[in-house]
């Protein structure tokens, strides 16, 4: 088979459904884990550590939807949920009166630290201990190849 054909090589479709099964099954353990344990959907988590790493644990709205990988509405529509629970807060942009800022509170912090050692307890034990200290640097690279400048778990 060329790299011209049309279709996938048994290497290439390995890999390919390999990594589509992959994450769909971490994701969902990782979220099952989290909602069960903290009422914290991953998507939500997600959003809340991107906050608590930024600046003034404060996002532009449409940088918050980019850096998860939400549609604007649906970034929208999770953040009016977090901030009807009191996890963050909204808080209008003074250079652009159309932009808005997501701010992490106080309580979203403190449920993001409780939740913090759930999530990484899941990553460890679902994907990272597959894997040697080498190997995981060797994923990383090759991760950076496909997407540079992507981010990594958290």
């Amino acid at each position: 088979m060329t790299e011209t054909s049309i279709d996938l090589s048994a290497e290439e479709l390995g890999a390919w459904r390999g990594l589509l099964r992959v994450h769909t099954a971490l994701v969902r353990a990782l979220d099952a884990e989290l909602a069960a344990a903290h009422d914290l959907p991953l998507s939500s988590y997600d959003v809340l550590i991107t906050l608590e790493s930024a600046p003034g644990r404060r996002r532009r709205m449409a940088e918050l939807a980019d850096s998860v990988l939400l549609s604007r509405s649906g970034m929208t529509r999770l953040v009016d949920r977090l901030e009807r629970e009191g996890l963050l807060a909204r808080d209008h942009c003074t250079d652009d009166g159309r932009g808005c800022y997501a701010v992490l509170t106080e309580k979203g912090a403190e449920l993001l630290a409780t939740a913090r050692p759930t999530h990484l307890a899941g990553v460890r034990e679902r994907f990272l201990r597959h894997f040697s200290r080498e190997e995981l640097g060797e994923l990383a690279g090759l991760w950076d190849r496909v997407l540079p400048g992507s981010a990594g778990l958290e």
